[in-house]
Parts: C-alpha cells; sequence; structure tokens
C-alpha cells in the first residue's frame, strides 16, 4: 500500500464484524460506531433487510454491466428520481461519490461548454483528478494541476473567515456580493459544486438559505448548481432528506451527486439531474460496475428500510438530544469552540485553550481515548484536522447516543 493510504489510531483497528450501531475487533473488543465507515454504514451493521437481498441477488447473477436490462437498476433510478424532487430526472449510477462527482463535472461542462467551476472554500469532492481539481481544502488536495479552472467562493464555513462577525442575513448578503465580485472577472463558469454540510471539511455548513440566494445568481449566468449529497443526503441531517432542502427557496439543484449511504456499506454512487442535462453527452458512454446487480439489491433494500421505519425523523430526534448533550459538555471544557452540525452529522471543533488556533493534537488524542472507551469516531476539518465528526447509523437509539456521549465527554476531559 502506499504511504499515503492512512490508517486510524496509533495501533490500527481490524474490524470483523458488526451488527447494529456495533462493531468488534479481531481481539474481540466491542465498540459503539459513531462512523459508520465514513458515513457509509448508514441504517445498521449487518441489517438483515440488505443481507437478505444482497444473498439471494448474489445467488442469480452479480453483474452484467449496463450493457444489458437491468431491472434492479431500473427500479432503484426511478425511486431515486421520484425521492430526489428534480422534475423529469434521469439518473446514472456509479461506484463512488468521487466518481459522481467526476460524472456531475463532466456534464456540466460539456452541457454548458466551457471548464470553469465554482466551488467553497474548505470543500472536499473526492480522490479523481477533477475531483482533487475542485476540492478547497488544502489537506486532500495534492495537486494544482486540473483539467477544470477553479474559483472558491466564501460560505461553507459559518464560523471562521472574513465574514464570521456577522449576523446570518448579513453573512449570505456578503457572501453573495463576494460570488457577485468574481463573476465580474471571469467567464461565466459552467457550475457551482458545493455540499450543503462540508463532509471532510469538519461537518460545517452555512446559514439555511445561502445557496438559494447563490442560485438566483447563478441564474442570472446560466450556472449550473451541483450539490454533493454524497454525505448530508437521505435524510442524515434530519430536517430534510437532502441537504439542499434547507436552501430550497430556489428549488431543486440541477445536478445531485449522492454515494456512500445508500448501500450501506455496498458501493454505490450516482448523478440525478435535468434530462436534458443527463442527456447532454455526444458520445458512447457505459458504466462496467456501476449499478451492477448485487449493489442495487442493496440499494433498494437499504432504502426501503430507511423510509419505512422513517430513520429521517430518527436522526432528527436523537440527533438533536445528542447535539444538546454534547453542547452541555462543550460549555465546560475551553478546548471545546464549537459543536454544530443538525440530524446525525455531528461536528466538535477543537483549540488550544485560551485562543482559536486549532488543536489537531487534542483531536488525534481524543480519537485514542474514544476508542480505549469503546466508541469509534472521526476526525476532519479545514484548520489542520481539528474537528471530530460524529455520523452513527440513522437507526441509533437514545441510549446508544446518552452512551456514546458520556465515553465522549470522557474521552475529551481526559484531553484537556
Amino acid at each position: 500500500m502506499p504511504d499515503w493510504l492512512a490508517l486510524y489510531y496509533d495501533d490500527p483497528l481490524e474490524i470483523t464484524h458488526g451488527e447494529g450501531r456495533h462493531v468488534w475487533d479481531s481481539a474481540g473488543n466491542r465498540y459503539l460506531d459513531f462512523f459508520g465507515g465514513i458515513l457509509t454504514t448508514m441504517t445498521a451493521h449487518a441489517l438483515p433487510e440488505v443481507t437478505k437481498a444482497v444473498s439471494e441477488q448474489a445467488g442469480r447473477i452479480l453483474h452484467s454491466s449496463t450493457l444489458y436490462l437491468n431491472r434492479p437498476m431500473v427500479d432503484l433510478a426511478e425511486r431515486i428520481a421520484q425521492l430526489s424532487g428534480i422534475p423529469d430526472a434521469r439518473v446514472f449510477f456509479t461506484t463512488s461519490g468521487t466518481e459522481a462527482n467526476d460524472t456531475a463535472l463532466l456534464l456540466a461542462t460539456t452541457y454548458r461548454r466551457g471548464n470553469t467551476v465554482l466551488a467553497m472554500r474548505n470543500s472536499y469532492h473526492g480522490r479523481s483528478f477533477s475531483a482533487v481539481g475542485v476540492t478547497g481544502n488544502r489537506s486532500w488536495s495534492p495537486t494544482s494541476l486540473s483539467p477544470l479552472q477553479t474559483l472558491y467562493v466564501h460560505g461553507g464555513v459559518r464560523t471562521r473567515g472574513p465574514f464570521a462577525h456577522l449576523d446570518d442575513r448579513a453573512f449570505i448578503d456578503a457572501c453573495v456580493a463576494d460570488l457577485r465580485d468574481i463573476l465580474g472577472h471571469t467567464r461565466p463558469p459552467a457550475a457551482l459544486i458545493a455540499e450543503p454540510v462540508q463532509g471532510v471539511g469538519g461537518f460545517t455548513s452555512p446559514p439555511d438559505g445561502l445557496y438559494a440566494a447563490f442560485r438566483e445568481v447563478l441564474n442570472e449566468h446560466g450556472i449550473l448548481w451541483i450539490a454533493d449529497e454524497v454525505q448530508t443526503g437521505w435524510g442524515r441531517t434530519g430536517d430534510h432528506f437532502w441537504g439542499w432542502q434547507a436552501h430550497a427557496r430556489s428549488g431543486p439543484p440541477d445536478l445531485v451527486t449522492f454515494a456512500k449511504g445508500i448501500g450501506n456499506g455496498m458501493s454505490i454512487g450516482g448523478v440525478v439531474g435535468r434530462a436534458e442535462i443527463m442527456n447532454c453527452l455526444d458520445a458512447n458512454s457505459i458504466s462496467t460496475f456501476g449499478g451492477t446487480q448485487i449493489t442495487m439489491a442493496a440499494g433498494l433494500a437499504n432504502l426501503a428500510y430507511l423510509v419505512e421505519h422513517d430513520l429521517q425523523g430518527n436522526a432528527r430526534r436523537v440527533g438533536g438530544l445528542l447535539i444538546e448533550r454534547l453542547r452541555a459538555v462543550a460549555a465546560k471544557l475551553p478546548g471545546v469552540r464549537e459543536v454544530r452540525g443538525r440530524g446525525l452529522m455531528i461536528g466538535v471543533e477543537l483549540v488550544r485553550p485560551g485562543t482559536d488556533e486549532a488543536d489537531p493534537k487534542a483531536a488525534a488524542a481524543v480519537l485514542e481515548a474514544a476508542r480505549e472507551g469503546g466508541l469509534l469516531i472521526g476526525k476532519g476539518g479545514g484548520h489542520d484536522t481539528s474537528a471530530l465528526r460524529i455520523a452513527p447509523p440513522l437507526s441509533l437509539t437514545v441510549a446508544e447516543a446518552e452512551e456514546g456521549a458520556a465515553i465522549l465527554e470522557r474521552a475529551l476531559r481526559s484531553s484537556y
């Protein structure tokens, strides 16, 4: 493996199996999982409905490519098109969020016949050449070379930067003015790509309505809006099924990318968008592994379980309790700058006590201490990886939320 393929923890953890919201390592230790393989185990580990669907499909056929009619792919595409809120939508399946964003950028630049793209500062969109080229987080962007010309806009981080001192309305107005200023200095870009809640960036988000305000400006120039819902989709934010719906005054985006949670661990990504954009390619294009029968079976079963059991509502209720519990803990600790998020997508930003300086060493220490206490969490952030990332499966119970909060509180106290 290459050196840049990093592992969490000083003593790397090998997860051997899981059930519900828990996983076990190769030494037999049990952990409450508050990260879900980077927000991917969306409903639960070893969910019977999904494992049964995968097993039954595996007994029939695993794969045939998009060159052949694939009933599970059609069924899931129809379901996602319906849920997207986009009129006359079309769906294309990929194998990952990176590939989904890659495809959206291909479609947008082809449709608009230009390679300039707007992206948000502190953003993350994947590991491919084009996705790295629109990523606004230096920790995840190893090269300045790109097939795209990328212009970065303010707004993805509410509590840092030159507009942090403003109230929400003034913050939005300042970010819109910044966007207008950028557009006054360049040819109209093809699209704006933005995460409604920045994932790798530390679960930061703008005030509700920012992207609706941006959309009004974008529409003046014919610029498309791509909502990167790889981490925010499927009800994780609790208040909405899609993250973009917090900015819904302007209607749905032109393109929405998705991945991670829909497969509950199976490799599914994709793009859903307006037919005229989705149909704009004038060259052959297929997918060998995108939409394969076994992943579609998993996605159909997982999505059905999520909707039938109102896991979005559970994310809102249990996530709200968890955020308030963590804010009560943070109020007593000088090293916690902010507890933010919505639903079961929560960030805890750490700083050196008495300052506003990021504290990545503390974040690493809390990660280790939480593991010792039986809790797995993630980390991220645009300021030297100083934010803890909390994103349990959406079926998390109140008791498990309380248990995880208590472990995290002890881990934080041990580090400060």
